[in-house]
């Protein structure tokens, strides 16, 4: 069993980069951003992967009501995530002698608990030819990593998987039989091409213990097999005060329910709360680092590198924060990785 992750989510960096966006550290020197994140504690990258995403990398979300909220239309940046451009920040990440995870979504756009649309080109497969296409899919992405001696040590089949896969044919609630299929299919391929790494099976809700355990009963009653159990966790857009004591409980939980280690696959806080965010991520570490017995694999904070006044959505979670025209630097939340490990300095 490897170390305990520190990660970040830099899906975005190379789209950043293209529009002329720069980072600096705080000696006022251009960085590479996934390099000064390393100097700052990360030690693992987690890039997403698309189908066939459209070619200027934006997607508006259609209007769509969803647990009684409204979601969209809202225009967000998807960054350069077919198999090619996430190949090329695999290996810079690979450079850095950084892991890596490969973030499955299935999809030609961003998959979540909202929408888990099926990719345009697949949209008229029965559930039989769609389950070839995941595993078919899977198999090609990593390949072309392997053809270029990258080999992650965990590969993610769906993105916050709660309501399922592929609309409505792996659904969780009215088809959950053809969900595991999909995922068992995703996982197998991921076992034919790198026997050694570590599939995630990934959820929102990590701080809903009834809802994580709604999605996995599901799972494994249907035959399900996963290696980690991931979670999304972000109080802000949960609406929650975060909670280490109880994070740690409903994680310990759910690792003794099912088995299985856990990782937060997802974390962020206010970009202009950056000491709230640094307390948090703190926090989340040594919670997830004491789930007993080594259970707590890891913690994933979502793209840090970015900042609100950068994107159309004005996303607020990165860590990063504006300090010229397209200059970002990377706020206090970000030490708390090198602090967690003991190798930072910067800790109150």
């Amino acid at each position: 069993m490897h170390d305990f992750a520190y990660g970040v989510d830099v899906s975005w960096v190379s789209q950043l980069e293209a529009q002329g966006v720069c980072w600096i550290d705080h000696g006022g020197q251009r960085t590479d951003p996934i390099a000064l994140l390393k100097t700052m504690g990360a030690d693992a990258v987690r890039l997403r992967v698309f189908v066939n995403p459209p070619a200027e990398a934006f997607w508006t979300k259609p209007e769509k009501e969803f647990a009684g909220r409204k979601f969209g239309p809202e225009k967000c940046m998807l960054g350069f995530c077919d198999k090619d451009g996430m190949l090329e920040l695999a290996k810079r990440a690979k450079a850095l002698g950084m892991r890596l995870m490969v973030d499955f979504h299935y999809s030609d756009h961003f998959a979540d608990p909202v929408f888990q649309d099926i990719p345009e080109e697949w949209k008229n497969d029965s559930y039989e030819q769609l389950s070839g296409r995941v595993a078919g899919h899977t198999k090609e992405v990593l390949e072309l990593l392997k053809s270029q001696g990258i080999y992650p040590e965990w590969v993610q089949v769906g993105n916050e998987l709660n309501t399922g896969l592929l609309l409505p044919v792996g659904s969780t609630r009215d088809n959950p039989a053809q969900l595991v299929g999909l995922l068992n299919a995703g996982y197998r391929a991921v076992k034919e091409c790198c026997p050694e790494c570590q599939v995630v099976t990934h959820i929102s809700g990590g701080n809903d213990y009834k809802m994580c355990t709604e999605f996995f009963d599901i799972f494994f009653q249907n035959g399900g097999v996963t290696d980690i159990m991931g979670f999304s966790y972000y109080p802000y857009w949960m609406k929650i005060t975060h909670d280490e004591r109880k994070l740690q409980d409903d994680m310990t939980r759910l690792a003794d329910k099912y088995h299985k280690p856990l990782m937060l696959s997802e974390i962020g806080g206010q970009e202009k709360e950056a000491e709230e965010s640094y307390q948090l991520l703190v926090s989340a570490v040594r919670a997830i680092r004491n789930v007993p017995d080594g259970q707590g694999l890891g913690v994933f904070y979502w793209e840090p590198e970015v900042g609100a006044d950068l994107l159309p959505d004005s996303y607020p979670l990165g860590a990063a924060r504006l300090v010229g025209e397209k200059c970002l630097q990377f706020t206090r939340a970000m030490e708390a990785y090198a602090d967690s490990s003991g190798g930072g300095q910067h800790e109150k």
